[in-house]
């Protein structure tokens, strides 16, 4: 009878979501919200979700699934372009969202204690959420979206830690070291076993498709019980689990795991619907909107101000503190322990249930709409420039450049283009939006121009007028739309060349005026055939081609250029 009503209850979840979600993608609205509507309506508004408990262990599945794609996804040397603000900012950012809300805890009346669960709720944003949402505006790869995995990550980091402190029942020297302890022979382990003895074992179970989906299943779990057993959570040890898988099998595995991803997903969304409670609204009310203003404003400001001080654009900076303006679901770990140890009451847990609620719903429009957000509150941003005086000077720009090409985005495809610009001997300037890069070219003597092609103001800076040719290897079609707009105006004659990732996108850019757009998934296959028409019957030829070959992407691995699999 049991095993029934739980059958019931998730059909009752999965069709009312369905539903819900049909209405919200005609309406064309984010998912997420109508999951937790969902939610709403099944748990304290009609009363039909009668084993909550379970629906809510299955949701926690759910994050375990998340994080382990989210390590099968993330990749560490990426992330060094970003290293500092990621860490450094990152550590600031916590430190500052802590003490804000800690203060404002002391002065609602919670205890010492309370606060520090309080503190940690409001400064750690949502890896499953954030991900999710970048995932599916394909947003993972780009700048600010390696800004925000690296901080994400560094949160994660620090949750763990404070769930290993926070469950010695006090804070301690040797509750902080017994945790790194603990920390630090999991990473060596884990290194090891990822290196030594994972690769062998699915380089056998790749010959059958099925054995390579319950290797990586069996893997996920493998590490989630033998971390948990040492004091740290289950979602944790998947995420390490996803890291220390590094195979050359992880768009096969991620592409198994998707669906179980997707549906535990939906009940975690939902389980947070079914937890709110009218009735504590009205007790918690002025705390909640406290807290809630701390989440989706100040803790936004903070990151936006460290990431301008780090030397990142306005756009840049504001994609990301936009993207982080929520709590995160270890929150929810977090206090469960401290319900455990009586750390903190039934209240509070109240109150981050509906923190969750009023801060993820948001963060799905935040995320969907983030260029649109920006362009309207661009021009109030311009304060936040005052941060980047010393950057300033990065940009490099001869004087009187005329007939020139301009190339936004020095990534793997612009870095080929800068290469037959050189032969060609065609002037150039390359804009980017990292300023690492940006003080590369610098250093070789590069025309170049830090900033984003997003933002109307560094669009204004390249003298269009006098450019013969644009190139845009960035694959956003928004900033590519206002790029051939802008361009357009001042020189209806220049040539565009822009980048789409999908074939509807790049109708649309033609519409709007590109001459050529770039897809890059299909030239692979356009430049193998014209290999096989130019050196099909030439074996010599054909040769030399591959000798070329060997020694660029030599040149480029030491680079660190990679190339990205399909999934991404």
């Amino acid at each position: 009878m049991m095993a029934q009503n739980i059958f019931f209850d998730i059909g009752l979840i999965v069709i009312i979501s369905a539903f819900l979600a049909c209405i919200a993608r005609l309406l064309r609205q984010p998912l997420i919200p109508a999951y937790v509507l969902a939610g709403i309506i099944l748990g304290p508004y009609l009363g039909l979700i009668t084993n909550l408990d379970v629906i809510t262990n299955l949701s926690e599945i759910g994050i375990t699934f998340l994080l382990f794609i989210v390590g099968l996804e993330i990749d560490i040397k990426k992330l060094k372009d970003v290293g500092l603000v990621a860490s450094l900012g990152g550590l600031m950012q916590i430190a500052a969202v802590f003490a804000f809300a800690f203060i404002a805890s002391i002065f609602m009346g919670f205890i010492g204690i309370e606060s520090v669960y309080l503190g940690l709720t409001v400064a750690l944003s949502s890896t499953m959420i954030v991900v999710r949402l970048l995932s599916d505006k394909r947003e993972l790869d780009t700048l600010h979206g390696r800004i925000i995995i690296g901080i994400l990550l560094l949160q994660d980091i620090f949750a763990i830690f404070a769930l290993s402190i926070l469950s010695q029942g006090s804070f301690s020297a040797y509750a902080l070291l017994y945790s790194f302890s603990k920390g630090l022979i999991i990473i060596i382990v884990s290194l090891f076993a990822g290196k030594y003895l994972l690769p062998p074992v699915f380089k056998f179970a790749a010959a059958s498709q099925e054995l390579l989906f319950i290797a990586s299943i069996a893997t996920a779990f493998l590490f989630s019980i033998i971390i948990n057993s040492v004091g740290f959570s289950i979602a944790i040890g998947a995420f390490i689990a996803g890291i220390t898988l590094n195979v050359p099998y992880n768009a096969e595995i991620i592409g198994k795991i998707k669906p179980l991803r997707d549906f535990f997903s939906v009940l975690f969304f939902v389980s947070l619907g079914t937890q709110l409670s009218f009735g504590a609204i009205s007790n918690i009310l002025k705390q909640l909107l406290v807290f809630a203003a701390l989440v989706i404003f100040l803790k936004p400001l903070i990151v936006m101000l460290l990431c301008s001080f780090f030397g990142y654009s306005r756009r840049t900076s504001f994609m990301t503190s936009l993207s982080l303006a929520q709590i995160s679901e270890f929150s929810f770990i977090l206090l469960a322990q401290g319900l455990i140890l009586g750390h903190v009451t039934d209240r509070i847990f109240s109150l981050i249930v509906l923190m969750a609620v009023v801060t993820i719903i948001p963060t799905a429009y935040f995320i969907n709409y983030s260029g649109r957000i920006y362009q309207k509150l661009s021009p109030f941003l311009a304060i936040f420039d005052k941060f980047l005086v010393k950057y300033k000077s990065l940009e490099y720009i001869p004087n009187k450049m005329k007939n020139f090409v301009v190339l936004c985005g020095y990534n793997r495809i612009g870095y080929s283009i800068i290469k037959s610009l050189k032969r060609m001997r065609k002037s150039h300037i390359v804009v980017d939006f990292n300023p690492e890069t940006i003080k590369k070219l610098i250093n070789e003597r590069v025309p170049c121009l830090y900033g984003d092609v997003g933002d109307i103001e560094i669009l204004k800076r390249l003298d269009m007028k006098n450019a013969s040719i644009i190139v845009s290897t960035v694959p956003n079609k928004s900033d590519n739309l206002l790029l051939i707009q802008e361009a357009k105006k001042s020189h209806k004659k220049i040539i565009i060349f822009v980048t789409g990732s999908q074939i509807d996108e790049a109708l649309e850019l033609y519409s709007a005026g590109a001459d050529y757009v770039i897809l890059p998934h299909f030239l692979g296959g356009e430049h193998a055939s014209l290999l096989l028409e130019a050196f099909g019957s030439d074996p010599k030829k054909l040769l030399q081609n591959k000798i070329k070959h060997v020694e660029e992407l030599r040149k480029r691995h030491s680079m660190g250029h990679e190339h990205p699999q399909h999934h991404r």
